[in-house]
Parts: C-alpha cells; structure tokens; sequence
C-alpha cells in the first residue's frame, strides 16, 4: 500500500517536473528571438547604379580685389608721415599718408600776395576809368585815351580773376598733400617711405578693395568654348576649413582672345558677398569638360574608421559589412565613388544606431 502511494507520488512529480522544463524551454526561446530583434539596427539603404555623371577639369587660379588701385598724389614733396603698414585695412577717407605741405604753402601766400597786387591795380585803374570818364564826357580827353584808360581797368579786372584763380588752385593742391584711401579696403603694399620725395603721379600705395572679389584663371580651349557669362561655377580655396573650402562663384569675365605664349583663355569669376577668402589666395576652378559613367552615394553613406573612408554594404542577410572605398568629386548633395562598389550593392545611407561589422540590419520600410 505504501509502495504504489509512493509510486503515484513519484508520478505526479515527474509530470510537474516535465511541465516546468517545457514552461521554461518556451520563455528562454521566446527571450532569444527578443534579442536576437533588439540586437537588429534600423537602417535606411539604397541601392547603387551606374548612371553618367559630368566629368571635371581643374584649373589653377588666385583670389584677387577687382577694385584694386594704384594709390598716388598730384602733389610733389617729401612724405611727411605713413600712417599704415601692409596687410592693414582701411576705411573710405582714412588717412594713408601725408606729403610735407610747405612748397604748397608757399605757393599759397604767393597766390594771396598776386591776388592783392591785382585786387591794388584794379582799384587804381577803376578810379582811372571813373575820372576820364568824366573828362571824356566833358570832351576834356581825346576819344582814344579814354579806350585805352577803359582797356586798362578791363585787364586790371582780368588780373584778379586770374589771380583768383591762382590762389584757388594753390589751395586745392594743399588738399592733396593729405592721401586719403578711396575706399574699404586692404593696404596690399607700399612703394615709399617717411622722408621719401615723391612726384605727381608716383604709386604711394596700392590698396585691394574688400568688397568685390574674384578669382582669375587660365581655361583651356575645350572648357572655355563651354562657358557663359552668369553661369555658376564651384570655386575651391586652399588655406581655408572643411566647411568653407568649396564656394560658389559666377562667371563675370570672359576673354576670347587667347594668350599666345599658353594658348589660355582669362575668365575672371566673380564670388559671392561675403566669401571667407583674401585677394592672394590659391584658388582652384571646377569646369566640366564632358560625361562619363560612375556610382554615387549619399553624402551621409560615407564613414571614416581607423582614417578610412568607408561604406557599410548589406548582404543577402541583413548583415552590414564595412568597405573600403576610393572617393572622387562631390556631385551636389552626394559624392563619386571611384572604387569599392559594384551595381546592386546596398550601402547604409542613414541608421538608428552604431553600425559595425557582422551587424544585423532592419531594412527601414521608407528605404
């Protein structure tokens, strides 16, 4: 009796037993696939074609001021005081340089003394003119003498106007003994020093103005022929960061003759206000010169590991996997891809987590 109540005891154990592996069997398969879904990266992909894109020839150039100007005097002295150096900028009206004013003086109280003389001489001849006329009126002169007291007081009169004149000139002069810049601008360099003399229409100073900037370049035949005044071309400029290297520029010269010595065309490019460059920057011209056929990608595709540039690509499986690639030219928002992919790879372009290799990817339903 003890024995089969034990043998039941025994049975319904094992049965409990069964039931709690099955039970736990169930909720440990059912946490793996958990997190084999949680261990998934949501990732948007697209798939790269071939397809023509423009082909590109680069053309050296430099940055330089279309209102740069050779800055001098009318005036003829020694120069009395620089007040700028190289690489300053400058206001419209700001001083630059003054020139010893003394000559200029001096010819302004020479001017003053003229003008009294003849102002003296006017008088004298006015009191002639008013007494003869009188006398002639009387008939007490000769018809010719009072003409020539009349021509008399008409060149006294011309007289002062002249030296009036005289005076204002000499005074304008002094004027120029003071060199203003002619507008905003960069002191690009300077040809004189203090105690210099210098002569009318001798280069002072030569001053780049900041407002209007362009680069200048030398195109070959076959990209000249392709270009139009306005058109837009992408400028790049050494010296400057990531984010402002590439500009946009607009064609705003356009010179046919050819230089005979290169075979060149001049284009000067004008960039756009407010352009992070200086006049003497290395700058190089993006021009298209004809097609060809590549495979682009989405800016965002492109990772940098350990200094590579790299895509991840999605296999059959959903498992990314980080390649190599060899960049080429940006293409608007996207970039060439010279070498690392093929027609129908399936590259990352955006993900909702960190990508690595062997990572299982969820296909965004929007890729």
């Amino acid at each position: 009796m003890v024995i089969e109540l034990r043998k039941g005891t025994l049975a319904v154990l094992l049965v409990l037993m069964a039931g709690l592996l099955a039970g736990c069997g169930k909720q440990d398969a059912a946490t793996s696939g958990e997190s084999a879904h949680a261990d998934r990266v949501m990732a948007k992909l697209e798939t790269v074609v071939v397809r023509g894109l423009p082909a590109y020839a680069e053309f050296p150039g430099s940055v330089v001021s279309s209102d740069r100007v050779q800055v001098a005097s009318r005036l003829m002295g020694y120069v009395q005081g620089l007040h700028v150096h190289e690489g300053q900028h400058v206001k419209a009206g700001q001083l630059l340089l003054s020139i010893d004013p003394s000559d200029v003086k001096g010819q302004i109280a020479q001017a003053g003394a003229s003008l009294d003389k003849a102002r003296a001489a006017l008088d004298d001849a006015a009191a002639n003119e008013r007494r003869y006329k009188a006398l002639y009126a009387q008939q007490a002169v000769p018809a010719q003498q009072y003409q020539r007291v009349q021509m008399a007081y008409r060149v006294a009169l011309g007289d002062v106007a002249a030296a009036r004149a005289g005076l204002k000139t000499a005074r304008a002069q002094l004027h120029y003994a003071e060199v203003r810049a002619p507008f905003a601008g960069v002191v690009v360099s300077k040809s004189v020093n203090d105690g210099q003399l210098t002569a009318p229409g001798q280069r002072l100073l030569t001053l780049d103005g900041a407002a209007h900037l362009q680069v200048v370049t030398q195109l070959s035949d076959q990209a000249f022929r392709g270009l139009k005044l306005g058109q837009a071309l992408t400028v790049e400029v050494d010296g400057l960061d990531a984010k402002s290297k590439t500009l946009s520029g607009t064609v705003e010269r356009l010179v046919d003759a050819t230089d005979p010595m290169t075979h060149t065309h001049m284009v000067k490019i004008a960039l756009s206000a407010g352009s992070p460059v200086q006049s003497g920057d290395y700058a190089r011209v993006r021009i298209v010169v004809g097609q060809h056929t590549g495979i682009v990608v989405p800016m965002t595709a492109v990772k940098r590991r350990g200094g590579i540039d790299g895509v991840f690509v999605v296999d059959a499986q959903d498992i990314a996997h980080f390649r190599m690639v060899r960049l080429g030219p940006p293409v608007g928002d996207a970039i060439e891809v010279l070498a690392g992919l093929v027609s129908g790879d399936r590259v990352v372009v955006s993900a909702r987590g960190r990508l690595d290799n062997g990572v299982h990817v969820q296909v965004d339903s929007a890729s």
